[in-house]
């Protein structure tokens, strides 16, 4: 059998709720302390306008920094800010209406949560990668679904479409994650609460994971 090379495990940015006030210059610290893949707008609560006034500077870091822009839940706004793609939550909609809507470029990522049968339903839909979690306890959103290791190794003795893994990962815990097999790490708190800031937190990510065997 064909052994398939891995590209190794990056980092994925998740936005705090408040991206207003001295978040950009927080950002662009955090973009220029270390490699980034990927940044996710989650912001929940602002009408379509607010949400694209807050996201566009942020898009503009993000084009300037070579980092893909995701929009979480939302195709509109994903489309309106011609965005690098969406995330989408098991109620936030369909794989294959997002494709429609967005083109054959844009990534599309789903929310799988502990479960086998809705990743693999996600990557026949269409989806980019699949998100499994929580693997830890975080506050920054309710957890009702708790994942473990496991699931990403036998993801990735089954499947090609990149994995993400995410809740509660910090630099000190996220070992075993991409020990396990995890293509990406989505960090949000880990991030912008690091009590000596987002840029030491990305370079004590960048540190973890330049450490990782050859795929």
């Amino acid at each position: 059998m064909t052994q398939v090379t891995r590209i190794p495990c990056q980092l994925y940015l998740i936005s705090p709720l408040d991206v207003g006030g001295d978040f950009p210059g927080q950002f662009v610290a955090a973009l220029d302390a270390g490699p980034v893949a990927a940044f996710q707008f989650r912001v929940k609560g602002l009408d379509q306008h607010e949400a694209a006034r807050l996201a566009e500077p942020l898009q503009a870091i993000c084009a300037a920094r070579d980092v893909a822009f995701i929009v979480n839940d939302d195709v509109a706004l994903a489309k309106r800010l011609g965005a690098d793609g969406v995330h989408l939550g098991q109620g936030d909609g369909d794989p294959k209406a997002a494709r429609r809507e967005l083109g054959p470029g844009a990534q599309i990522g789903i929310t799988c949560h502990a479960s086998r049968h809705l990743a693999m339903e996600a990557g026949e839909a269409g989806a980019d990668y699949v998100a499994f979690g929580a693997f830890f306890p975080t506050t920054t959103k309710t957890v009702e679904h708790h994942a473990d290791a496991e699931i990403l190794e036998w993801w990735q003795s089954m499947f090609e479409l990149p994995c993400v893994a995410i809740g509660g990962i910090t630099a000190q815990n996220a070992r075993e994650l991409v020990d396990a097999g995890a293509d990406f790490l989505a960090v949000s708190g880990g991030v912008w609460a690091h009590p000596d800031g987002p840029a030491a937190a990305v370079r004590a990510f960048t540190a973890l994971l330049k450490d990782q065997p050859a795929g």
